[in-house]
């Protein structure tokens, strides 16, 4: 949230709630709950569709205290909900274990994004949900409600948009501590982007391409490797090491980004792009993604530039990242390899709003699930029916919410 009115972190939501809650403790939260005829949670706003909107009452968690629990004996940590992940990283680092992944920007809250499938990069790993193990949740009825792994509703509660109740924890899985190194590579030709699609986003433990889809080449390739792992070289694409750091988004500051020219440091200081201290990304924008199969990535690359004509005039830079199957009901990579189309637009909704249709078009024949947490414009009778568990979710958030304490507009729009 930024400025003196209650916006989400781009401003293009303007929260305007009946009533808002900063509860201090979970007692006090607990009460609010149990006080409000509809209510939905806000973390640290870095969506940018309206998901956590609502003309009732607007719950913040930036008050209640962040703890941080890290048990080495289940290598599991448990966190408060609204604490962000760069912020429990050191923690867990310092215990001698590591978040097999990251996101992009530390910045975010841990159960926001958990909430809406948000994702770093790596072929192997899953979305930053698919690391919890354990959620505390307080439902409509105030009851308070922990829901382990073994639990039959998990794999419905992960990712769940805050429709089923406040969560208020959240365990995550850990593994041991690792460091990484980032190099950066500029120009890999576009034609090799398609034709060895797997083998370039293979090439390390993550991999993520930066293009404006201007030219024949991707822009940038940013590669991050454990150091246990063998040497990362993309010298056989025809890219060309960088010969300084880089900024994904053309002519910004470098400074804001993690470290890069190969040189090691501990993982939560290379998996995500940028660091906690900066404005993470160009700060003024708007953000769209989508998820699809992996294996149709070289025909949705080529879809996206036929049409670069329109994207490009109010694109910053987009990037394409690959994520592993997981199987949590209303995660945009469940039950499928993932390639993960992002874009950086310009903070303009007006002028963004063609080129997003235009995205939505072409992605339109692959099954193109969009971020929760984005700006998009898919059809809702389109989004269900790339959600196989979505009727399962339904009857889960229709026994656990029969009054619907915790929906919004956006939420009645993409569930029935």
């Amino acid at each position: 949230m930024t400025g003196p009115a209650l916006t989400n972190w781009a401003g293009n939501v303007a929260f305007d709630p009946a009533a808002v809650a900063r509860p201090a403790t979970l007692g006090q939260l607990v009460d609010a709950v149990g006080a409000a005829r509809r209510m939905r949670v806000l973390g640290t706003g870095h969506s940018f569709s309206p998901v956590a909107d609502t003309d009732a009452t607007l719950l913040l968690l930036d008050a209640m205290p962040h703890e941080i629990d890290v048990d080495t004996a289940t290598s599991t940590v448990r966190v408060a909900a609204g604490a962000r992940w760069g912020e429990l990283a050191p923690v867990v680092h310092g215990r001698g274990f590591a978040l097999a992944n990251m996101g992009s920007l530390p910045h975010i809250s841990v159960a926001g994004s958990a909430s809406t499938g948000t994702h770093g990069s790596g072929s192997s790993l899953v979305c930053l949900a698919g690391s919890v193990t354990g959620l505390e949740l307080v439902r409509a009825d105030g009851s308070i409600e922990l829901l382990p792994e073994a639990h039959a509703d998990f794999a419905g509660s992960i990712v769940a948009l805050g429709a089923l109740g406040v969560v208020t924890a959240v365990e995550l899985r850990l593994v041991p501590a690792f460091d990484v190194e980032q190099t950066v590579w500029d120009d890999l030709p576009f034609a090799v982007a398609t034709e060895r699609f797997d083998d370039v986003m293979e090439t390390a433990y993550s991999v993520s391409l930066f293009t404006t889809w201007t030219r024949e080449v991707v822009e940038q390739v940013w590669v991050k490797r454990r150091t246990t792992d063998a040497q990362a070289d993309l010298a056989w694409t025809g890219a060309r090491r960088a010969d300084g750091p880089r900024h994904p988004v053309p002519g910004a500051d470098p400074a804001a980004c993690t470290k890069q020219d190969g040189v090691p440091g501990p993982w939560f200081e290379r998996l995500p792009h940028f660091r906690l201290e900066f404005t993470p990304s160009s700060g003024a924008e708007l953000q769209t993604e989508y998820m699809l199969p992996r294996d149709r990535a070289p025909e949705a690359i080529e879809a996206v530039r036929r049409i670069a004509h329109v994207v490009a005039p109010v694109l910053q830079i987009s990037e394409i990242r690959t994520v592993a199957a997981d199987d949590l009901w209303l995660s945009p990579c469940e039950g499928r390899a993932t390639v993960c189309l992002h874009f950086t637009w310009v903070a303009d909704a007006a002028a963004v709003a063609p080129a997003v249709r235009a995205v939505e078009d072409a992605l339109a024949p692959y099954a193109a699930r969009p971020h929760w947490g984005k700006v998009f414009t898919t059809d809702p009778d389109v989004v269900r029916s790339l959600y196989p568990r979505l009727p399962a979710f339904e009857a889960l958030r229709d026994r656990v919410d029969p009054q619907r304490c915790f929906a919004n507009a956006f939420v009645d729009r993409y569930l029935r």
